[in-house]
């Protein structure tokens, strides 16, 4: 076997790091946090071009000031927000204000002042028939905000002369902005033309198209922490169980991940921490008591004998958490690290917002999820999805590997994070795999 020179070591480098900062990254301007690196996804344009569109069905557009990558969404509740500087998540007002101000900006001259911004803001919220806050008060102020910060943070709105933060001020402050009409052109990803509304729209983006099956799976591996079985259909399954060693080694080569396969899933793993977004362990109040939370959980409730169909074993990629057991998890954490880890006063004080916090922060690691349909059962398919698998082929029964019905389940990858770890012998590791073996991202 013929070793690979220097020359195609550096190479495959270099289309390595350009393709890790789309990934985490998909707008990068040429003067923005990643200008340093912007230089790379110009030099390989075209073979990113191709690779982001044959494995993940991506579409790269590159010019001599950014770089944008298009990625498609993975339908309702599995979008990635965004955050004010606060981590307060964007509410839905604030993604209005975001594509209200998105219409005005791609036909606004390259200069402007804030109070003109506004004012055709709230002009195009009238023509659109969309209830905008009142922005002279103090809560649709700081909302606007947030959103126009968003845009300079893209790179869409540069502060001249004075900053955007001037809305919040009482006595309204101004500030000169220049518009980049390109990036805000740029900025949705989505078929905003063939939709029919904001349902339609998430639908639509989430349609993996021709390659089917392929392509929804390779973007839930790399745009999840971690893919449970009964997430997928029977279609996309079998496409994995069929392909998985091979796109372990496809992932690798492109983009430096580590494939960890399981009896109840797979999960995409960075040695370097850098794709991530969500992090647990992780600093603050909630992070730590979420990491607590769910090793007390884990313990609690794992099953005894899980296994694998194959080999006669029961799956179990999710347990019901009893009513109540979060709450009471919560008060233990409270009582015995609250005051001495100095958590934050409001959550100490007030249990429900601690419990809606770490939840969140689970069900975003998908350590945790509510009860319901899943996409095994054929909820949220795009029509006419292929679900069955090629040539009537057996696949991996979930039927029965998490519970139904209401409440909270706890899912196989929660294990990751127990205290004690269960080691079973050789022949039987094979045959099916605990639930603290799971590795998610």
């Amino acid at each position: 076997m013929t070793l690979p020179s220097t020359h195609d070591v550096a190479l495959a480098a270099e289309r390595r790091t350009a393709a890790r900062l789309l990934l985490a990254h998909p707008l990068v301007a040429s003067d923005g946090p990643h200008a340093d690196l912007f230089p790379l996804i110009r030099r390989h344009a075209d073979w990113l071009g191709k690779r982001f569109h044959q494995v993940l069905g991506y579409r790269l557009l590159v010019d001599s000031s950014f770089a944008r990558l298009f990625k498609a969404g993975l339908g309702a509740g599995s979008g990635h927000r965004l955050e004010r500087s606060t981590g307060t998540p964007f509410t839905p007002h604030t993604y209005a204000c975001l594509a209200l101000a998105l219409s005005v900006l791609v036909t606004a001259p390259e200069q402007m002042l804030l109070s003109h911004l506004v004012a055709d803001i709230r002009a195009a919220a009238a023509d659109a028939g969309v209830e905008l806050e009142e922005t002279g008060r103090a809560a649709g102020r700081r909302t606007l905000v947030a959103a126009l910060r968003q845009l300079v943070e893209w790179g869409v709105l540069i502060e001249t002369e004075g900053q955007v933060a001037a809305i919040a001020q009482e006595a309204g402050g101004e500030a000169l902005i220049t518009v980049d009409r390109e990036l805000a052109r740029v900025v949705v990803a989505g078929p905003l033309a063939q939709a029919r509304d904001g349902a339609d729209l998430v639908r639509r983006a989430a349609d993996p198209g021709f390659s089917g099956p392929r392509t929804y799976v390779r973007r839930m591996l790399v745009e999840t922490p971690v893919v449970h079985l009964d997430e997928l259909t029977d279609g996309e399954r079998d496409w994995l169980r069929t392909r998985q060693r091979r796109e372990a080694q496809a992932f690798s080569e492109l983009l430096g991940l580590e494939m960890e396969i399981r009896a109840e899933g797979v999960a995409l793993v960075d040695p370097e921490e850098e794709l991530t977004d969500l992090h647990l362990p992780g600093t603050g109040t909630v992070a730590q008591a979420a990491l607590l939370l769910v090793e007390r959980l884990v313990e609690r409730l794992r099953p005894q004998e899980p296994g694998h169909p194959a080999t006669g074993g029961t799956l179990v990629i999710g347990v019901a958490v009893p009513d109540g057991l979060v709450d009471e998890v919560l008060a233990e954490l409270i009582a015995e690290y609250g005051q001495r880890s100095n958590w934050q006063r409001g959550y100490l004080e007030d249990l429900p917002s601690l419990r809606e916090a770490v939840l969140d922060l689970l069900v975003r690691m998908r350590l945790m999820a509510r009860a319901g349909q899943l996409r095994a059962e054929g909820e949220g398919l795009p029509e006419g999805y292929v679900e069955e698998a090629s040539e009537g082929r057996t696949v991996t029964d979930v039927h029965g590997a998490r519970p139904g019905g209401d409440g909270w389940v706890l899912l196989a990858a929660a294990a990751r994070y127990a205290i004690l770890v269960t080691m079973r012998p050789a022949a039987k590791a094979r045959q099916g795999t605990d639930m603290q073996e799971e590795l998610p991202l």
